[in-house]
């Protein structure tokens, strides 16, 4: 782990195991798996995003996006209260006003750098 902010990784999935492995190929300046204790408060309770990420590339520079690493947005694959919890998230974000600051769902690398570059 060279990007990473810790020698070692933790990952909850397979999907996150493949996602950070992308992050230490790709155009990310440093990376963090975001702590269980780092809450956003939702009125249908805490949610804990994934991931922290920095870039600094010639594309972009310093847009830093916080990510939920999911397989699918399917509402049978993803329970109601989760989406729910997403949503709120990305108010929270959208709210902050900050426009470097990025939020959203993710399932790969590519599409990280396809959200990014919007």
């Amino acid at each position: 782990m060279k990007k990473h902010v810790y020698d070692y990784l933790k990952t909850d999935s397979k999907i996150e195991r493949e996602f950070a492995k992308e992050l230490e190929i790709g155009e990310v300046l440093v990376y963090s798996k975001l702590p269980n204790d780092f809450k956003i408060p939702t009125p249908v309770g805490n949610y804990n995003p994934d991931w922290a990420i920095v870039f600094d590339t010639d594309k972009f520079k310093y847009v830093y996006f916080i990510a939920e690493t999911k397989g699918s947005m399917e509402s049978m694959q993803l329970r109601e209260i989760e989406k729910k919890k997403i949503d709120y998230a990305k108010k929270h974000f959208e709210a902050l006003g900050h426009s470097d600051i990025k939020f959203d769902v993710i399932s790969t690398y590519d599409d990280l750098i396809n959200k990014v570059l919007m």
